[in-house]
């Protein structure tokens, strides 16, 4: 983590400054919203303002909001685009359910991002927006800033517009081009609110506006930045000043990080652990695109990409390159994975390392590009022809999509098997710290390699011979003399690979491909139960749903209640000893952002007393209500 907070005077919490400047208050952690039309730069304000907390010290969550039209029309709730962040003087681990700031640039991010306001929260708005025109798009008769319907709510009307034409008024820049730069007026109003550092921000404008064609706005957005600040500083606006201490975070050097980067950065890692080039395959598709995006940028590691004209063509491209020994990888959301699904059953037959990572998306078909689901469980267990067993596992966070991707690589070459790696558009476009491990500290990725026909006997190189314990077949290196084989989607013929139609072939290899994808759980770790190993409630989820859990549960535990937690990582296999700790409890809650997906398949593997506890909205799960729903089991 970059240098700690700067040290400046503070005087007692509550009580005024000396020389007339505003009161300062201590809190433990605040959750921000910049809301704005998808034209705004509201994402771009809230990278910025969480790299200013991260640098403080801070722990941070965020959670990008895109609109789910491409360009909706300016001033509509369709068009609305959002971005919260969650900073802390504490271990966090969600986004926040309320907010403690709203910044609305417009009629339409008031009424679209209000109902999230915390009551007495602070709501900054861009007066200048709230023309007629806006107004109505909004579905607002009147002006909410002119009547008292704002009243729970601590209310800064700001003219962000004219100030940021203020500011510029000086520059050769057009009308359009000032008017853009106005979300760094409230950056700067952030900044100051809550004492985060200028020089933050204004390096990454440096970074993000860099080169001489692109000075002036660099130039025009740094003084803008200085302008908000100065203007929050210098007036009576806000009459008390907020600080959030740093976060006592583990020593080291950390980076923030989105879902998406951390599972580019973990098939890299993997591969170079492995020894192999890493081939990436994939058609562009929200919101998996962005790893597509990063590998691009990470040819000096021997990656290459791939840009399907389709679904079909990127893994059947990644499965060539799984025959010529590369880590292939395909990527895709949750209308590509069906489409994807005839080839990964190849995969699946040919016995070829690949991976599969779904960034899951709402559905069905093509559904909610930018929202969040766990959607696609059930699709990546089942959703194939015939017995076509694979292994499945979900990154729980962004940081942990490294540790997810890189296990997905290691057991996929270990096994010589398709691995389905499940994320999703919450993990995906969040980002959080993420501790940057040593290289020299990740474990090897073992090969089982073949790259010599030497001493195979008589029969010669058989395909389909296994490794006794792991039961994977040997990976020979493409174009080695002596070992020449044909694969295909025909079944095969136990050992030699043969095209075989007999029944009971049929039936011993089925079973042998089974055993083998369950036999990974004899490699994995015993669960962690966070609080003890019997009790009233056992909540058991997976995927992202991990830091509402977490902090729902041990908010509980605070208070003496007698619940646990167990996340899941491995989805398939399931790991040996989930069953005794489900039965081990008066009721398992398994809460899911889907229809109840996990809760159906541990039903169909154990015999426990558990209910649902199910949202579709796109939305992660709010701390708030997965706490209600614990406390009816308790009450039952």
């Amino acid at each position: 983590m970059p240098s700690a907070q700067r040290d400046q005077e503070q005087p007692p919490d509550g009580e005024p400054h000396p020389e007339g400047r505003s009161a300062s208050e201590t809190l433990e952690s605040v959750v921000i919203r910049f809301a704005g039309d998808s034209g705004d730069g509201m994402q771009l304000t809230g990278t910025e303002f969480t790299a200013a907390a991260s640098f403080a010290g801070n722990d941070t969550v965020t959670f990008p909001d895109f609109p789910a039209e491409i360009r909706a029309p300016a001033g509509t709730l369709a068009g609305v685009s959002g971005f919260q962040v969650h900073f802390a003087s504490r271990s966090i681990h969600t986004q926040g359910d309320l907010v403690d700031v709203l910044v609305a640039m417009n009629p339409a991010a008031l009424a679209k991002n209000l109902p999230g306001l915390k009551p007495n929260g602070l709501l900054v708005i861009n007066t200048d927006a709230f023309s007629a025109r806006n107004l109505k798009m909004a579905g607002y008769d009147g002006s909410p800033v002119d009547d008292d319907s704002l009243a729970d709510y601590q209310v800064f009307p700001v003219d962000l517009t004219r100030l940021t034409r203020d500011a510029l008024a000086d520059t050769d820049l057009t009308a359009k081009e000032v008017e853009r730069s106005k979300n760094f007026f409230a950056l700067g109003m952030m900044c100051w609110l809550y004492d985060r550092d200028l020089a933050v921000p204004i390096d990454g404008i440096a970074r993000r506006f860099g080169g001489k064609a692109k000075e002036r706005y660099r130039d025009a957005n740094v003084r803008v930045l200085r302008a908000g600040y100065d203007f929050s500083e210098n007036t009576d606006l806000f009459r008390i000043r907020y600080h959030v201490p740093r976060a006592p975070i583990p020593a080291g050097r950390y980076r923030n990080v989105t879902g998406n980067e951390a599972v580019a950065l973990g098939l890299v890692a993997a591969a170079q652990r492995a020894d192999r080039p890493l081939f990436y395959g994939s058609y562009p598709i929200t919101p998996a695109t962005e790893i597509l995006h990063q590998l691009a940028a990470m040819k000096h590691f021997g990656v290459r990409t791939f840009q399907a004209e389709d679904e079909i063509a990127a893994v059947a491209a990644s499965i060539g390159a799984a025959f010529g020994n590369h880590i292939a990888v395909t990527g895709t959301s949750g209308p590509g994975l069906a489409l994807k699904a005839e080839a990964i059953g190849l995969a699946v037959m040919v016995e070829l390392p690949m991976v599969i990572v779904d960034v899951q998306r709402g559905g069905p078909s093509t559904g909610l590009p930018t929202k969040t689901e766990q959607a696609d469980l059930l699709q990546a267990l089942y959703g194939r022809n015939g017995e076509s067993p694979l292994p499945v596992l979900a990154a729980r966070s962004p940081a942990d999509a490294f540790d997810a991707a890189f296990e997905a690589v290691r057991v996929a070459v270990t096994y010589m098997t398709p691995v389905i790696l499940l994320s999703d558009g919450s993990v995906a476009n969040s980002a959080e710290p993420w501790l940057i491990p040593q290289v020299e500290d990740l474990p090897r990725v073992d090969v089982p390699d073949l790259d010599s026909a030497d001493g195979l006997g008589d029969a010669g190189f058989q395909p389909y011979a296994r490794d006794a314990k792991t039961l994977a077949r040997s990976w020979p290196r493409l174009g080695t003399p002596g070992l020449e084989h044909r694969l295909g989607g025909l079944e095969k013929w136990d050992g030699s690979g043969h095209i075989s139609y007999d029944p009971e072939n049929h039936q011993h290899m089925t079973g042998l491909r089974q055993a083998k994808i369950e036999g990974i759980a004899d490699d994995l770790p015993p669960l962690e139960v966070i609080g003890e190993r019997d009790g009233d409630v056992l909540v058991v989820a997976w995927g992202s749903t991990w830091g509402t859990c977490l902090t729902a549960v041990q908010g509980l535990q605070a208070l003496g209640r007698r619940v646990s937690y167990i996340h899941l990582r491995w989805l398939n296999p399931l790991p040996k000893d989930l069953g005794p700790l489900l039965g081990a409890f008066r009721t398992v809650l398994v809460p899911e952002i889907n229809g109840g997906q996990l809760y159906r398949v541990l039903r169909g593997h154990f015999d426990f007393n558990g209910r649902a506890f199910n949202r579709i909205n796109g939305l992660p799960l709010p701390v708030g209500e997965l706490e209600g729903a614990i406390l009816d089991c308790l009450t039952d």
